[in-house]
């Protein structure tokens, strides 16, 4: 399967636009990481364990809206996006969407 955010793919033409394909996870932080965090948040720095925590849900909404893609039937997926917002106080979605389509 190909993903692109691109409206076009080299050397290929789209013949049928099957539809947007979605995936979507929510991710909740948890009180441990929130401590460890918090302290690193007063002296400065990467909040790596929120950043391994958000790589992980994109990986998982892209997994998501590729799957979705493949029951549609699709060559591609074009015009990739990501999109983040906030769920609850420690609870974010990650949404992956894009055009699921067939390429000649």
């Amino acid at each position: 399967m190909l993903l692109t955010t691109t409206e076009t793919v080299p050397d290929s033409e789209v013949v049928e636009i099957l539809g947007v394909a979605r995936g979507n996870t929510v991710e909740a932080r948890n009180v441990g990481r929130d401590i460890t965090q918090g302290i690193r948040n007063v002296f400065g720095g990467e909040l790596k364990a929120y950043s391994d925590l958000l790589t992980k849900a994109r990986d998982e909404a892209i997994t998501r809206m590729e799957a979705d893609a493949e029951s549609m039937g699709a060559d591609a997926v074009i015009n990739v996006r990501l999109e983040t917002s906030q769920i609850t106080d420690g609870g974010s979605e990650v949404m992956a969407y894009g055009t699921a389509v067939r390429l000649r």
